[in-house]
C-alpha cells in the first residue's frame, strides 16, 4: 500500500451533494488534463483548493466575530483549526489585475469595426501608417501612450497580425483573440474566461437562475461535414455579436462618463463551443445477461 496515498473521507453526503460532485467530475476533468500536461502536481493544486475553500468559507462567514471565525472555517471546509490558520497565515500572489492592455482593446477595436473591413472578413490589408482608415490612426484612437510600432511589434510577435513584404501594409491572422506563442497570456485569458462563465453558473444555481445569461445549445447526430459548416457558422454569430456589442458597450461607458455615473462594475460577455464524436452505442449483441447456476 502506499503510505502517502490519501484514502476518500467516508462522508455521507446528500442527494444534491451527490449531483455536485458528477458535475465537478466533468469541471476538474480538462483542468486535470491541463495540469498533467504542464507538470503540475496534484499537491500544487491541492493547495491551492484549500485556499479555494477557506477564502469561500471566510466570505459566507463573513459577519462572524473574528474570535469565531477559524472554528466556523473548520467546521464549514473539513480542514483542521490548525489548517485553516496556516492557509490563512500563508503568503498568496495578489489578485491579477484586470487585462484591458492596449493590445487587447486594440485587437477588439479592430476586428469589430466595420469601416476597417470591405466585407464579412478580417483579413484585409490596412496601410501600416497615415489617416484613417489605416493601422496607426486605429491605434492612436485607443492610445497616444504607446507608440504604434510598438503595438504592432507586439500584435505580430503574438501571431495576431503580420507585416506584408514591404512593411507597408498589415493586416490581422486571427479573429479571436489567442495569443499564439504566449502561454501566461493564453492561460490568463483561459482562467478568465471559464472562471468568469463558472462564477455566472454558480451564482444562478445558489440563486433563482436569473442573475445572468449562461445558456447553451446542444446537438448531436451531426457528420463530419456538417460540423465544419456550423463551426463556420458559430464564427460568423460572433463576428456579428462583437461588431454590434462592442459599440454600443463604447457608447454606454461615454454616457457613463457624461451622466457622471459611478462606473465600477464590468461584465464579460462569451461565446464558445465544443466538438466531440458521440459515444459509440451497444451492439444488442454484445450485452448478456450473466446466470447464476447452482
Amino acid at each position: 500500500m502506499n503510505a502517502t496515498a490519501s484514502p476518500t473521507p467516508n462522508v455521507p453526503i446528500t442527494g444534491d451533494q451527490e449531483a455536485l460532485m458528477r458535475a465537478l467530475e466533468q469541471v476538474l476533468a480538462p483542468l486535470a488534463q491541463l495540469c498533467v500536461a504542464k507538470g503540475v502536481l496534484i499537491q500544487v493544486v491541492e493547495e491551492r483548493l484549500r485556499r479555494a475553500f477557506v477564502n469561500a468559507a471566510v466570505n459566507a462567514h463573513a459577519h462572524l466575530p473574528a474570535a469565531r471565525l477559524t472554528s466556523r472555517i473548520s467546521a464549514t471546509t473539513g480542514l483542521t483549526r490548525r489548517e485553516v490558520a496556516r492557509l490563512r497565515n500563508a503568503q498568496t500572489l495578489p489578485p491579477a489585475a484586470p487585462r484591458h492592455s492596449p493590445i487587447t482593446e486594440l485587437f477588439t477595436r479592430w476586428i469589430s469595426d466595420p469601416s476597417l473591413k470591405s466585407g464579412d472578413s478580417a483579413t484585409d490589408w490596412l496601410p501600416r501608417q497615415g489617416s484613417a482608415p489605416s493601422f496607426e490612426a486605429l491605434a492612436q484612437s485607443v492610445t497616444r501612450d504607446v507608440h504604434p510600432r510598438t503595438l504592432l511589434d507586439e500584435l505580430c510577435r503574438l501571431k495576431l497580425a503580420e507585416l506584408d513584404a514591404s512593411g507597408d501594409h498589415v493586416r490581422l491572422l486571427r479573429e479571436a483573440f489567442v495569443p499564439r506563442g504566449d502561454w501566461a497570456n493564453m492561460v490568463a485569458f483561459l482562467g478568465e474566461n471559464v472562471g468568469d462563465h463558472l462564477r455566472a453558473a454558480t451564482a444562478n444555481v445558489l440563486a433563482d437562475g436569473t442573475q445572468h445569461i449562461e445558456q447553451a445549445v446542444f446537438a448531436d447526430e451531426l457528420s463530419v461535414e456538417s460540423l465544419a459548416q456550423a463551426r463556420e457558422l458559430m464564427a460568423r454569430q460572433w463576428r456579428t455579436l462583437l461588431q454590434t456589442v462592442t459599440p454600443e458597450l463604447e457608447q454606454l461607458m461615454k454616457d457613463d462618463a457624461q451622466a457622471r455615473r459611478p462606473q465600477t462594475q464590468s461584465i464579460r460577455i462569451g461565446l464558445f463551443t465544443w466538438t466531440q464524436p458521440m459515444p459509440a452505442p451497444i451492439p444488442p449483441s454484445h450485452v448478456s445477461v450473466k446466470e447464476d447456476s447452482q
